[in-house]
């Protein structure tokens, strides 16, 4: 009896997942040995079917083990392959051991590649504080040859934190759904719009024709651009949701009267809208002096909006630029109604280059492209909190190399589709970013008191507000009982030191080869466990609720070019001059140019992921901790019961924060 075996043997059932990432399996021989806690061990056992090809990536594989020694309980395992075969390589999820005539598992998380001849020792569900980590020196050396493949890079001058290099194992396992050329060209072919692919549009009419059943349904937004509750519903419950604010007093840039605001006021003046706190405004004065497309224009608009007895915030003023003049009108709704018409078109082109640049590029995509890194670069695999965030990162790095390569480059969809072009965006995303902090933007309830808003007797109508905080509070819980679980104790936060240098790298500069985030607790230093609430909340709602809210409603907004025109041609109408509805139409993009804005955001708006909650790669094994994960999905699915039952009553249904159809991660 070698190893120090028993003579009583059992028979048990060991569950291997190969992980679904490119190469990820092997021809190799792979070999395991389990241990006790009194230094009881298994023979080397081999994990091998005859005539079956085991270790295929993505797969499960069931090895039923006969005659080894009975341990009490398998407290870790010992893991190692040999170099055979063409493809060697092989990247390990996890092992799943049970006795056979036994319901008690054994879960030993891997998500690693296994090299050659090396032994690898995992402990029963492998989640731990580094400081009481028994197996500091294999851990340590894992987080070096990570912070070797995952370096930050400043690409857009001024700009966010992105991966310098993408690593191979963040590439996708399949093509997933990103050849955009190969896209375009089947949605051209199944829904022959060829009519598409080159001249101008005739009338309004003629463009509402291109939409068809199959493909290109008709998109809401071609159904009710011209309406003003549309209009003022874009600004709650639609893509760009973060922008509207509490009007407290009318500013002096705004050049509005009271008798040019009475007509829309119901019959008070604006002191008592005012004070009944039934007044709102848009400013976007962040596009000041943006760069743009050569030929193109920009305007910097400010709107006016007003909360009607029917409860609807509809608009009653629009000015286009900042700074009042006789060539800067204040555009109403009782003006000529193109011209009204021609107004919102430009304040939407100005929004659509606030939501593409900022509420859905840099706040989401990009800001936590950086935190990806920086997490990886500094927490183990074995920590519970690089396990609690892992599964609202995937995809997100393959998902914006590739799409910066595909949309924000030099001639690119951005540089087609928009008059600001790529140089206004980048500039755009490095305003943004001088400005967003996480303890505000990025915290859903703090942004909300910022802008006014956050009680929900104001401003009745906001989807948006209203079906964000639920979810937003349920990952608040589900954030608060897990980092309970692991820290009891101020000193365990202060004392960890990986959670400490991913802090340090949070906040460091970003020409330093930081995230160089605003508004980090502590300025990265966290001393509580409340600084860990509010940094893992911020990050699993922007990953999740933020890009989800601002992602999918893009091919029913920008679709139909008048409802929501990320290209005008022309100029912003200085006077208040009747117009025709063919100049109207001349402003629109052309067809290959809506073409494009119709296919890209049809692909935007498509969901290819799981709902949150339910992750695609789970990285939680603990019991405790599962059990946490439990309840977080629970909470969820009564938030989903609530949203369906706000939907029933809504004038218009908001479904886009249905836990049910938010993903985890940036995936799309």
């Amino acid at each position: 009896m070698e190893n120090g075996m028993t003579s009583e043997t059992t028979d048990y059932v060991v569950l291997v997942r190969t992980g679904d990432r490119k190469r990820a399996g092997t021809d190799a021989n792979i070999r395991i040995i389990f241990h006790d806690n009194q230094g009881k061990k298994t023979d080397k056992i081999r994990l091998h079917h005859v005539f079956k090809n085991d270790f295929e990536c993505g797969n499960i594989d069931e090895f039923v083990i006969q005659k080894q020694a009975n341990l009490t309980t398998v407290d870790k395992v010992e893991l190692w392959r040999d170099n055979f075969g063409f493809g060697s390589r092989w990247y390990c999820d996890y092992i799943i051991i049970r006795k056979k005539d036994s319901d008690t598992e054994y879960s030993f998380p891997v998500f690693r590649w296994i090299k050659a001849d090396v032994h690898y020792i995992f402990r029963l569900n492998d989640t731990m504080l580094p400081q009481q980590d028994p197996m500091a020196e294999q851990r340590w050396k894992e987080l070096q040859k990570k912070k070797k493949k995952y370096h930050v890079e400043q690409k857009i001058p001024g700009g966010p934190a992105q991966i310098k290099v993408m690593p191979a194992d963040e590439a996708f396992s399949f093509d997933y759904k990103w050849d955009i050329v190969k896209t375009k060209a089947q949605l051209i072919l199944v829904s022959k719009l060829v009519m598409m692919t080159s001249g101008r549009w005739e009338s309004l009419s003629h463009l509402k024709q291109v939409y068809t059943k199959e493909i290109f349904s008709e998109p809401d937004g071609a159904k009710r651009w011209s309406n003003d509750l549309f209009f003022g519903n874009q600004r709650i419950a639609s893509m760009n949701h973060s922008c509207i604010e509490l009007c407290t007093e009318i500013p002096d840039k705004l050049g509005v009267t009271e008798e040019m605001l009475k007509p829309f006021l119901e019959g008070c003046s604006l002191k008592e809208m005012l004070d009944a706190k039934r007044l709102f405004i848009v400013d976007h004065n962040i596009l000041t002096g943006l760069p743009h497309r050569k030929g193109f224009y920009t305007c910097v608009p400010i709107a006016l909006f007003f909360v009607n007895e029917k409860q609807h915030l509809v608009p009653i003023a629009i000015q286009l630029h900042q700074e009042k003049g006789p060539d800067n009108p204040i555009f109403l709704p009782d003006d000529s109604p193109n011209v009204w018409l021609k107004a919102k078109m430009w304040f939407n082109n100005a929004d659509a280059n606030v939501h593409q640049s900022l509420t859905h590029l840099g706040y989401t995509h990009l800001l936590m492209e950086g935190i990806t890194v920086v997490t990886h670069r500094n927490l183990s695999q074995s920590h519970p909190i690089f396990k609690l965030l892992a599964p609202h990162f995937l995809y997100l790095i393959a998902i914006n190399t590739r799409g910066l390569e595909l949309l924000v480059s030099p001639n690119g969809w951005v540089d087609k589709t928009m008059n600001v072009g790529i140089a206004g965006m980048f500039e755009l995303i490095r305003r943004g970013l001088n400005k967003w902090r996480m303890d505000v933007e990025g915290t859903l309830p703090n942004d909300l008191k910022r802008r006014g808003v956050l009680d929900q007797n104001i401003l009745p109508g906001y989807h948006f507000r209203d079906d964000a905080l639920l979810i937003y509070n349920a990952i608040n819980t589900y954030v608060r009982k897990y980092v309970d679980l692991y820290y009891d104790s101020p000193e365990k936060i202060t004392g960890d030191w990986e959670i400490q240098a991913w802090g340090a790298e949070l906040v460091k500069d970003r020409a330093q080869g930081g995230c160089g985030l605003n508004g980090v607790p502590s300025n990265g230093q966290f001393a509580s466990k409340d600084d860990l609430y509010l940094v893992l909340t911020s990050i699993i709602y922007s990953c999740s609720v933020a890009h989800a809210s601002t992602n999918f409603p893009q091919y029913d907004e920008y679709a139909f070019p008048p409802n929501y025109p990320a290209l005008l041609n022309g100029e912003p109408p200085k006077d208040k001059t009747p117009i025709e509805e063919s100049e109207l139409v001349s402003m629109l993009p052309d067809k290959p140019t809506t073409l494009d804005m119709m296919t890209v955001t049809k692909i935007l708006s498509s969901r290819g992921t799981k709902s949150l909650g339910d992750f695609e790669v789970q990285y939680i094994f603990e019991p405790e901790a599962r059990k946490i994960v439990d309840e977080f999905r629970a909470d969820l699915a009564e938030i989903s019961k609530t949203v369906k039952e706000r939907n029933k009553k809504r004038d218009i249904p908001y479904p886009h924060l249905d836990p049910e159809i938010v993903p985890n991660s940036i995936s799309i």
